[in-house]
């Protein structure tokens, strides 16, 4: 219910109750907002962010929305009429609405079963402080880096990309998302397809789809993609590119065994084809299969990996690791967008891996992520039992849910909201049609275990509450009355 529409319905409420209650006021709350009117935590945020830019109201973290005094309000007839622009910007509209749901955070008393990034208890903030502290005490520290990114940390890239990958083939980038934007532009040409696993990770359809490239689907199974499928789509599509993630697939969890590697890399390269790997879960387990790039001999693989997973959101550095032709365009893309990443964040984020408390964190987060993944799959299966588990994944921070056939998952992903718990609806991960109601459920956002089986609770009883709707009561007539009496 995050679409345009609906912002553009609470906005106009919002209005009305803010011109009601007269500057200074503060408006509902963002749970009772939603409560109210059965709509997402997405859709307040930006209908109170319009009425923010509009000047009507004004809002303090921590407080709320407060009506804004009548000066700073701009009425309807001294706005500009921007209607112009709807013409002069065509149809090239960039869907940012499901990457904005999986990054929104959780209202207040809100579990949140959905998510990508570690929670403030397993982050090791302290020691990315120190880190940055020594690395902003270098004397070059404020110095144009390299123009591909700090030659030790693109070192370590390649090291852990593995096989006979050296810093050369690695470009430093400002996190995974931004490498896969840079991919996709640099390797196909607006138009073309490009083959993904079907499901997929959202924000690679929307990288896609913005570059102008049209997303192929092809199947999977719990092993991951299926080679024989993947050369069909090859031939009948003409792509030349396939994106895909090995290794802790989003969101089925799958991690393509390596024998199906090297038979995916074959497929490829008679297709004379890229795969674009996205390795963005290698540091979620203690056991991950070596990436496509190490197996890789003829500059098909392009790999990206990052550290922003298991570190913070806010370490925004990943490498692109490619070869030949494609790594020149890479790096010319980088390079016209946006120059470089911060020297600062790569000094610190060479100086944490460099440091102790990398493997001291690995370890820490690997038993935690164990802990969660089984705890959830536990409740799932005592509260949940008429829903599948896809699979029990090797590690990571997801479990992927197919739900009875005859539950709606996007009923089950508001009835859960208001029931208070946020699950991701499974179809935002398909390119195509999906082949039944899923839904993708987090184990590491919650801030603890306690939290987490709190959250599946709520999730068991908006699906009962979906599936077995109560029947409202009929009221009894007097002629009913009467024949109650009379029996």
């Amino acid at each position: 219910m995050n679409n345009d529409s609906s912002i553009a319905q609470i906005a106009a409420i919002l209005r009305e109750e803010a011109a009601r209650l007269g500057p200074g006021s503060r408006l509902p709350s963002s749970r009772e907002i939603m409560r109210r009117h059965n709509v997402s935590p997405v859709t307040v945020s930006r209908a109170i962010g319009q009425l923010a830019a509009e000047g009507r109201v004004v809002t303090k973290p921590g407080s709320g929305a407060f009506v804004a005094q009548q000066h700073q309000v701009t009425t309807g007839q001294d706005s500009a009429d921007l209607s112009w622009q709807t013409v002069a910007l065509g149809d090239r509209v960039v869907d940012d609405g499901p990457v904005a749901a999986l990054l929104a955070s959780a209202p207040e008393g809100v579990v949140p079963l959905t998510g990508g990034y570690l929670p403030p208890g397993l982050r090791p903030d302290k020691q990315l402080g120190a880190a940055a502290a020594r690395a902003v005490r270098r004397p070059d520290a404020w110095d144009k880096p390299p123009l591909t990114g700090l030659p030790e940390l693109r070192r370590w890239f390649a090291a852990q990309a593995g096989g006979d990958v050296t810093a050369a083939d690695a470009l430093i980038v400002s996190g995974g998302q931004a490498a896969l934007t840079h991919a996709f532009r640099a390797l196909a040409a607006p138009g073309t397809p490009v083959l993904v696993e079907t499901p997929t990770y959202p924000g690679a359809l929307a990288a896609a789809k913005a570059a102008g490239l049209r997303a192929t689907a092809v199947p999977m199974d719990r092993d991951g993609v299926r080679p024989e499928l993947l050369a069909e789509a090859f031939a009948v599509t003409g792509a030349r590119v396939f994106f895909c993630q090995p290794t802790l697939h989003n969101p089925t969890g799958a991690t393509l065994p390596v024998e199906r590697r090297e038979q995916v890399l074959q497929v490829a390269r008679a297709a004379g084809a890229f795969v674009i790997e996205d390795d963005f879960a290698r540091y979620l387990t203690e056991h991950a299969p070596p990436s496509l790039a190490s197996m890789d001999q003829h500059g098909t693989v392009v790999n990206v990996g990052s550290l922003t997973k298991i570190l913070s959101p806010s370490m925004r550095v990943a490498a692109v690791i490619a070869r030949g032709p494609a790594a020149h365009r890479l790096r010319a893309s980088q390079l016209v967008e946006s120059f470089f990443v911060a020297r600062p964040l790569q000094e610190t984020a060479l100086e944490f891996v460099g440091s102790p408390a990398w493997r001291r964190h690995l370890a820490a987060v690997h038993a935690e992520l164990r802990t969660r993944r089984d705890a959830l799959a536990t409740a799932l299966a005592a509260r949940m039992p008429e829903a599948e588990l896809h699979l029990l994944p090797i590690g990571g921070m997801h479990l992927w849910v197919r739900l009875p056939a005859d539950a709606d998952e996007h009923a089950l992903a508001e009835a859960a909201r208001r029931n208070g718990v946020l699950v991701s609806p499974g179809r935002m991960y398909y390119p195509s049609e999906p082949p039944g109601p899923r839904i993708r459920v987090t184990h590491i956002a919650a801030t603890h275990l306690a939290e987490l089986h709190e959250g599946v609770r709520r999730l068991a009883e908006a699906l009962a509450q979906v599936r077995h709707p109560p029947t409202p009561m009929t009221p009894l007539t007097d002629d009913d009355t009467a024949r109650s009496v009379r029996a």
